[in-house]
């Protein structure tokens, strides 16, 4: 069965694009693999122009590269183009994509002349599109405009599944501090831990509205990883970047204050490590969330690059990878999450999917530890930047009341923080100051 296409909200960002670009810059699409780029991309040209040329460049002729080797002469350039791939094309009125340019950089490099001269809109799709061996022998265009593509989000899911209810509710109760009551919220968990075990890719939600079957959804899912991972190796020949990859499950399990890379990889200079930090982020397939030394507004300006936790992009990734030498039916966090039994051990399922959702929602990942004066640590899980104000957030895998490091964080630097939030799996309610925010909740902030 082909893949569902899905209603995604990147569009919307895309038609914004292109009512207020006018053709001025080309939009650059960029996002981990199977995210879904190259299917929205190709509905947009499709829905919003008169006609459209794609030029796929995982499988690019050999005359449509030569198509680059000269633009001196935009009107043969176009001839040639039109020849081609048989498509009219019509001034302000036609799109030209370029999918997967990260395999043919010069065809990123000729975007500064092709919008230079006007006449027809571009859309770019990449992924592990900057990293420096993908560019280093061309000029990067200023004429770029980049938006990032995320896997489906919980809204985007809940789509999917035919509800496009639930979450203007969601919203409307957070607006007004009221929750829906013991009964509802246990519906509205057990559908939001769906989404925890299917993920966001839209080949694995496919794969389950068509199947129901998490088997063959975990199958999906790991020929996801396994695609990541070989990417990893193809930039990364030690393949220290891929173990350090596969073991992000493995070191949040640990509930240490940071991720240990030196249990990971062997000694490694932290050079090389900060440039093995820097190929997974820019891949989109990996959040990182970085301690802030001094947590104020500019969170930023006192980040410790020195410091991070590492989150994979998806939580359904994320649950497949945890049990990745296991079996299916050995994976025991599907079991537990379909049945609302996930122990405090295995909490750090919910700590991947709020990096997840935060990120998506369009914030950058902080994070802040303190002695508590007796060799172990306070710790909260994410900050949030709010105007002149930190938002600091804790995350709870069952219905804690407790909050110690929460409210210990807050008497710190009172001055500083305005709403705090335990984030936990019952009803939305106030405990003192402290907002207690479901988790299907946590994309509203």
């Amino acid at each position: 069965m082909d893949e569902f296409v899905f209603r995604r909200k990147i569009y919307d960002r895309m038609l914004r694009w292109k009512q207020e670009s006018k053709g001025e810059t080309a939009l650059l699409v960029e996002g981990p693999r199977r995210v879904g780029k190259s299917t929205v991309v190709r509905l947009f040209a499709e829905n919003e122009y008169k006609t459209r040329v794609i030029i796929d460049f995982s499988k690019a002729s050999d005359a449509e590269k030569a198509l680059f080797d000269d633009l001196s002469d935009m009107d043969f350039f176009f001839s040639r183009l039109k020849v081609l791939k048989g498509v009219d094309l019509y001034e302000r009125q036609s799109v030209i994509v370029f999918d997967e340019v990260q395999k043919f950089p010069e065809a990123r490099q000729a975007i500064k002349a092709l919008v230079e001269d006007g006449r027809y809109d571009y859309i770019e799709t990449g992924s592990l599109i900057s990293i420096h061996q993908n560019v280093e022998n061309i000029i990067i265009p200023s004429e770029e405009e980049s938006v990032n593509m995320y896997p489906m989000d919980y809204e985007e899911f809940r789509w999917a599944l035919g509800d496009t209810v639930s979450i203007g509710l969601m919203r409307e109760a957070f607006a007004k501090g009221k929750g829906f009551g013991d009964d509802v919220n246990r519906r509205l968990m057990r559908d939001f831990r769906l989404y925890m075990l299917v993920g966001g890719m839209p080949q694995a939600v496919s794969k389950y509205i068509e199947t129901k079957d998490f088997a063959k959804v975990d199958a999906v899912k790991r020929s996801i990883v396994r695609l990541y991972r070989d990417d990893f190796r193809k930039f990364d020949r030690t393949g220290k970047a891929q173990d350090m990859f596969m073991a992000i499950p493995a070191e949040l399990y640990k509930n240490a204050n940071r991720y240990q890379t030196t249990t990971v990889i062997e000694k490694t200079r932290a050079e090389t490590v900060s440039e093995l930090i820097y190929l997974m982020q820019d891949s989109k397939t990996v959040n990182v969330a970085y301690h802030a030394n001094d947590p104020n507004v500019g969170l930023g300006l006192t980040a410790d690059k020195s410091a991070y936790k590492m989150y994979i992009c998806d939580t359904g990734l994320f649950v497949t990878m945890a049990f990745w030498d296991k079996s299916f039916s050995e994976n025991i966090i599907y079991n537990k999450l379909l049945n609302d039994k996930l122990a405090t051990n295995l909490g750090y399922v919910y700590e991947n999917i709020v990096a997840q959702m935060l990120i998506t929602s369009g914030n950058k990942l902080f994070y802040y530890t303190f002695p508590d004066g007796n060799k172990h640590l306070y710790e909260v899980d994410f900050l949030l930047s709010r105007g002149f104000k930190l938002w600091p957030v804790e995350v709870k895998s069952e219905g804690y009341s407790t909050h110690k490091s929460l409210d210990e964080f807050c008497t710190k630097f009172s001055s500083r923080i305005s709403n705090r939030y335990l984030v936990y799996t019952k009803d939305l309610r106030k405990d003192g100051a402290t907002i207690m925010l479901p988790v299907y909740m946590v994309g509203l902030l």
